[in-house]
């Protein structure tokens, strides 16, 4: 039997047997109920009755139609969680733009679907599941209703639910209360009706308030109908915020609750000042700031370009308002009940200037070399959807009660205030609780799928591509005077893929440069926080105030992660940690940044890594090629320096723009302490939410980033300072921290120099491997130096702690690998240890074998092995990186070497490859064993028709979302089917896994400097915290790997492999369970000792 029919069946046969179906007698006599409880209900107002009466035409309309089975087409569809999303995103804007109607005809239009589905032999497990969706799509439609107060109306839809097979869950019953809490003609026996109803199905009054989400006024009206039977009554609301029952965290919890101090030296007014600047920021969705060009003298042709570019732009405006206009009176009268093919509600959500203004915008923003059409269409639909959540926020009134819990919520953090021992998440989950009436802060709006984004912002790319054009004489009389497209669709090879592009015209491009405007437009989200971060108290709600953001990122499509997370009930520590990340505040360092911005608007510097203007690219080379004099050689020769020209200037474009964006964006925040909001990706490793700048950006971004608040360096803390810099520099690697420091106090006077004159200087820091990271370290120690007393030295720089190759790190203490551990510092030795080196070393000594017996690329490659050739692979081997991909990189360092020979490179980078994997393999004999045990149980499980999964020692739920997409005709219907692509799910597997490790300390270490009070952030595997506390941090670092690796962790795992893999297939196929439990319980039985 095939191992995909096998699952299959198996998961055909547990649906058939989980859901019970109801009874016809039974559903007879819910419908009765179901009817009764709104029995005494009131007449309802004129446009209710108005669907009422189209409610009888519609059901007619589609129980008659002639082909019964162009119905049961999409029920395989309806099985999916994405469809399932999409139609619920569908029905909320419909209900949100007013469009009550259409909502209520695609919710009927579902019923009847999933009716006859179930009553189809053939798809009576389709059926089944359909309906079981359709519980969760029908409460958008219904707010509707409830808002009327219209009790006749929802007793009608109730009991097409039940014919339809639906038991109404707990957010029917919850708008169902709201209702008959707004009707004032309502009878108290209905109320009663209704929840003696509810406590038959299961459900209590009490969930209603703990579960579910309130818009407006409709907690209170809930709770105004529960005190016309019960007028004492109070929700007992039972908000989970203690702490979680891990191993690894259970003494956190228990240590937190004695912490006393205060996340931030801040006045609390101070604070609260800043949540309505910050909110202020949100609401306008985008904000405008001075780009640091802006200091450059206008010109007469600059002034005429600008004059130019805005009357274009005032133009373009009125041309696609009108256009938008006229398009959305052809949607709004296409008769069609299919979700997919209306985007009419999704243009009706925004006012029509707020989706011009966004075009607009983006062709601002756009590059001269143009941008994806996947790329821009998503950006574009990502707006509309962020400015639409924000409108969401602002009719469900939230605004008030958000800014009295944050106002509250400040006292944990404001130094004038008292001291808490509660963590930011339970602090906030506490003032929720206490401020429970009026709306849900947490909001139950759907989060639009990939498609839907992508299909709206490739309908607004469209609307520009056909409307928007420019005179060609605009900029040369000679010209023709006819108009011409501002934007070109145009197509590109990728490989073997063709990718659609959207171009600007040269016309355009060439005004938009001369004019060097000198304001930037960013969506809000792009700029730091101007106030601490809303804690993360679940996964839909934290970060930004208003702007909506995801706790995980994800590839786009990708809906398995979020369906884990909301079942998962140990996230407290993940959750924690971010917040804890997510409070550091910082500041700028403005000498520095000033230093950087003059050279930025100089000619740059590549050394520097500060990228030159767009007038020092190459220049294009222009021929024609119709000319007789040029040989086909000299053609072609000037063929490839164009398009090396043109790729040259795309790269210098985006590299200046980049830098541009981070100067600008940091110049702009010069004065403010702002704040950084932290999310994660699948794998559990966190990044700030801000994209353009933050500390885990370059050398620059780094370098001008300095906590906000300073602490006494204290008697070791100048000397970290020191010892810091020596590893900045790249030098002294095979030093004890000892000889670095003895090595940094020789070069003092190098230190000052560079201090007083940067750039006039003997400029050595120039040559460090991160340079203005080490000069702003040098500014540091010399302003210490020469204050009074160095130990009083009021200190905000943030000093780094690195791991060596922190991946083998993990494979050398999973596997107790003495050696190994020994070569990454996991075990004492005088000096440190750099693997890389070590590698070098052991390729060198197979070299000389080679050598010595004759071997001819082994001869070559004498005196050209060393620690940088071989760095990148033995760093990226962890990380599943192939021979291929190793051969590659070690391909790159040879080419950098001007000595190699180049005939030789291809032979002795094949050569060096394979030396490379035999020395790591030697100095990590586990390591190989663990990747191939992870490697074979992907390749099962994915061969299997599984994603993989597994949990992390926090509890966190990863799921690889790899998946090939391959399109199949099925009854003439083109269909896209998501196949699972065992070759990524199998090489990611170890990567990922350990990545989901290093998170986990990085989380833990995050977590215990809280709790010792220590400001902490990281990139990764780096750990950054002041001057003063680096021997403390180091303490907690050196603890929790310890505390993480004495978990049993393979054995964990093995024992999740085979209760999620082997179980549900050992009747079905019973040798390939055998061979998935055998395979899996390799480490079931290991022991970890330390």
């Amino acid at each position: 039997v095939d191992v995909q029919h096998a699952k299959v069946q198996f998961v055909n046969a547990h649906s058939s047997g989980k859901v019970k179906v109801t009874m016809k007698k039974d559903l007879n006599k819910k419908k009765k109920d179901h009817a009764g409880i709104f029995a005494t209900a009131t007449s309802t107002p004129a446009e209710v009755e108005k669907l009422q009466k189209s409610l009888g035409q519609t059901v007619s309309q589609l129980t008659s139609l002639s082909n019964p089975e162009r119905l049961q087409e999409d029920n395989g569809e309806i099985e999916s969680g994405e469809t399932q999303q999409n139609i619920r995103s569908y029905l909320e804007a419909c209900v949100f733009a007013g469009h009550i109607e259409k909502a209520h005809q695609m919710l009927l239009s579902l019923i009847v679907t999933c009716s006859l589905g179930a009553n189809k032999h053939s798809r009576v497990n389709t059926g089944i599941k359909c309906k079981w969706n359709l519980r969760l799509m029908i409460l958008p439609c219904l707010s509707f209703f409830f808002l009327q107060g219209a009790l006749n109306q929802i007793g009608r839809v109730f009991i097409m639910l039940e014919d339809a097979g639906l038991k109404p869950n707990l957010g029917s019953y919850c708008y169902a209360l709201e209702c008959m809490g707004r009707n004032p003609d309502c009878s108290p026996k209905t109320i009663i009706r209704c929840l003696n109803q509810m406590e038959e199905d299961g459900l209590s009054v009490d969930d209603v308030f703990s579960q579910c989400s309130f818009r407006e006024d409709e907690r209170d009206m809930v709770l105004k109908a529960m005190h016309i039977v019960e007028p004492d009554y109070q929700p007992r609301l039972s908000m989970t915020t203690d702490g979680c029952s891990l191993p690894l965290v259970e003494d956190f919890y228990k240590q937190v609750l004695q912490a006393r101090f205060k996340l931030h030296h801040i006045l609390q007014m101070d604070l609260q000042e800043r949540f309505k600047r910050q909110l202020s920021i949100e609401e306008a969705s985008t904000i405008t700031i001075d780009s640091v060009e802006a200091s450059k003298p206008i010109t007469k042709n600059m002034a005429r370009m600008r004059q130019l570019l805005a009357d274009q732009r005032a133009q373009w405006q009125k041309i696609l308002l009108q256009a938008l206009r006229e398009s959305k009176m052809i949607l709004a009268n296409t008769n069609t009940k299919d979700y997919r093919l209306n985007l009419y509600p999704y243009l009706c959500l925004l006012e029509d200037k707020d989706y011009v203004d966004i075009m607009i915008q983006s062709i601002a923003n756009m590059s001269p070399s143009g941008e994806s059409l996947k790329v821009l269409a998503k950006d574009l639909g990502n707006r509309v959807y962020t400015k639409y959540c924000v409108r969401q926020k602002h009719q469900n009134q939230i605004l008030e009660k958000l800014g009295n819990i944050y106002n509250a919520y400040t006292e944990l953090l404001a130094k004038d205030t008292k001291e808490f021992g509660l963590l930011p998440r339970e602090h906030w989950c506490q003032l929720e609780k206490e401020q429970s009436s009026g709306p849900t802060l947490e909001g139950g709006e759907t989060n639009w799928l990939y498609s839907v984004t992508l299909e709206l912002g490739t309908y607004m790319v469209d609307l520009m591509v056909k409307s928007l054009k420019i005179s060609g004489d605009i900029l040369n009389p000679a010209y023709d005077k006819k108009l011409i497209p501002i934007l070109y669709h145009m197509y590109a090879f990728r490989s073997t893929r063709q990718i659609g592009f959207i171009k600007p015209h040269p016309i355009l491009t060439q005004i938009q440069q001369e004019a060097m405007e000198t304001k930037l437009t960013f969506d809000s989200y792009v700029m730091p926080m101007l106030c601490p971060p809303v804690p993360w108290s679940s996964i839909k709600f934290g970060a930004y105030l208003l702007t909506p953001t995801k706790l995980m990122r994800t590839v786009e499509g990708a809906t398995q992660h979020d369906t884990l997370l909301e079942k998962c009930q140990t996230l407290h520590p993940v959750l924690d940690s971010l917040n804890q990340l997510g409070n550091c505040a910082w500041k700028i360092n403005k000498p520095l940044l000033d230093i950087i911005i003059s050279i930025f608007n100089d000619r740059g510097s590549d050394k520097l890594d500060i990228p030159p203007p767009l007038s020092e690219a190459p220049k294009m080379p222009h021929f024609n090629p119709q000319d007789p004099t040029l040989t086909s050689s000299e053609k072609a020769h000037l063929k490839r320096e164009a398009v090396n020209a043109r790729r040259k200037y795309s790269e210098m474009y985006s590299l200046r723009m980049s830098s541009l964006y981070k100067l600008s964006i940091a110049n702009h925040m010069r004065d403010e302490i702002f704040w950084f909001p932290h999310s994660m990706d699948f794998r559990g490793r966190t990044y700030p939410c801000p994209p353009y700048f933050n500390h885990l950006g370059s050398d620059v971004a780094r370098a001008i980033l300095v906590f906000a608040e300073g602490k006494p360096l204290g008697p070791k803390g100048l000397d970290w300072l020191k010892i810091h810099l020596v590893n900045l520099t790249g030098l002294k690697k095979r030093e004890s921290l000892q000889g670095r420091l003895e090595y940094a106090n020789t070069i003092m006077e190098d230190i000052l120099d560079a201090a007083d004159n940067p750039l006039n200087g003997n400029k050595w820091w120039m040559n460090a491997d991160e340079p203005w990271q080490a000069l702003a370290c040098c500014t540091e120690i010399a302003n210490a130096v020469r204050s009074p007393d160095p130990t009083q030295f009021i200190s905000h720089f943030p000093v780094h702690q690195d791991g060596s190759c922190n991946g083998l790190q993990h494979y050398a203490a999973l596997g107790r690998d003495v050696i190994g551990a020994t070569s990454v510092n996991l075990m004492p030795c005088e000096v440190p240890q750099d693997v890389y080196s070590g590698v070098a070393q052991q390729v060198e000594e197979f070299r000389a074998r080679d050598a010595a017996s004759g071997m001819k690329i082994a001869q070559v490659l004498e005196g050209f092995i060393s620690r940088k050739v071989v760095k990148q692979t033995v760093m990226t081997v962890v990380y599943g990186v192939t021979r291929y991909g190793g051969r590659l990189q070690i391909e790159k360092r040879l080419k950098e070497i001007d000595e190699f020979p180049k005939e030789h490179v291809w032979d002795a980078s094949h050569y060096l490859v394979r030396l490379v994997f035999s020395g790591l393999k030697e100095m990590f004999t586990g390591t190989r064993e663990i990747q191939d045990w992870l490697t074979e149980s992907a390749r099962l499980i994915s061969k299997s028709g599984h994603t993989v999964e597994w949990l992390t020692p926090l509890g966190l739920p990863v799921v690889q979302p790899y998946r090939r997409t391959r399109h199949q005709v099925v009854s003439l219907i083109l269909r896209v089917l998501k196949i699972i692509d065992t070759v990524k799910q199998k090489n990611a597997f170890p990567p990922n896994f350990i990545h989901s490790l290093d998170s986990t300390h990085m989380m833990l270490t995050a977590l215990h400097c809280y709790s010792a009070g220590l400001t902490f952030v990281s990139v990764h595997d780096c750990f950054w915290t002041h001057a003063l506390t680096v021997d403390t941090m180091n303490k907690v670092c050196r603890e929790q790997f310890v505390n993480l690796h004495s978990q049993p962790i393979l054995k964990e795992l093995s024992k999740f492999l085979l209760e999620k893999y082997c179980d549900g297939l050992t009747r079905l196929r019973l040798g390939y369970s055998h061979h998935l439990t055998v395979f899996f319980s390799l480490w079931d039985n290991w022991t970890p000792s330390l």
